[in-house]
């Protein structure tokens, strides 16, 4: 069985789903976010927003990344009840990008190589269902290339284990705390910063070198 690299297989996913772009109609519409020309959004979670945000923030396309709160019991928490583990809600980050940049697809290759995807509820030392691994999709487009995305990823073997990540249709997504929003930036000498979440960036930064914004590389 020949065996292809992910990044082909998610290009090969992309080529068919916009063929089927037309077609394709929302199950959530009333949550699907007014689209720019040339501008879309993406829901993910891989453990702290704080990580993910300032992985995306490095990335070429990306235009603005917002950390928040979705797929709970409660629908405006503050980060203090989402700590108890007791609300059900992820920490996410709400990715909006230049689709004449980058895409969906990168978008999410570069999710599943940045953070662990097959520890239930878990990254690292941050333990607590708020913390586990996600893509929340916004349409049907987006529902058919993140599941494929996952199965792509599952037989590329990226990582050892079962990938537990969930695929959910966003529901109930709000805004975290302004002092949230690009944390690792604003907050460089801050220990967690500078070893988890700088640690995440440096390997976005070693393994997607072709990814990269031009200020940054």
């Amino acid at each position: 069985m020949r065996i292809y690299s992910l990044t082909i297989v998610l290009s090969l996913i992309g080529a068919c789903t916009a063929q089927q772009k037309q077609k394709n109609t929302s199950s959530g519409a009333s949550q699907v976010l007014v689209k720019k020309e040339n501008m879309d959004t993406a829901i993910i979670a891989g453990g702290c927003f704080w990580c993910m945000d300032a992985v995306y923030r490095q990335m070429e396309g990306i235009v603005d990344v917002e950390s928040g709160y979705n797929n709970g019991r409660v629908k405006t928490p503050t980060y203090r009840e989402v700590c108890t583990g007791l609300t059900g809600c992820v920490e996410s980050v709400q990715i909006t990008y230049d689709t004449s940049k980058t895409s969906y697809q990168e978008i999410l290759e570069v999710f599943w190589r940045v953070h662990n995807p097959t520890t239930l509820n878990r990254q690292g030392n941050d333990v607590g269902t708020q913390y586990r691994s996600g893509i929340y999709y916004l349409n049907d487009d987006q529902k058919t290339m993140a599941e494929a995305s996952k199965k792509a990823a599952e037989e590329a073997q990226l990582w050892d284990g079962i990938i537990v990540t969930e695929i959910l249709p966003l529901e109930d997504y709000s805004k975290a705390e302004d002092y949230h929003q690009n944390y690792y930036e604003n907050n460089p000498n801050q220990s967690y910063c500078q070893f988890v979440v700088g640690e995440k960036v440096e390997k976005f930064k070693k393994l997607f070198k072709d990814k990269l914004k031009k200020e940054v590389q």
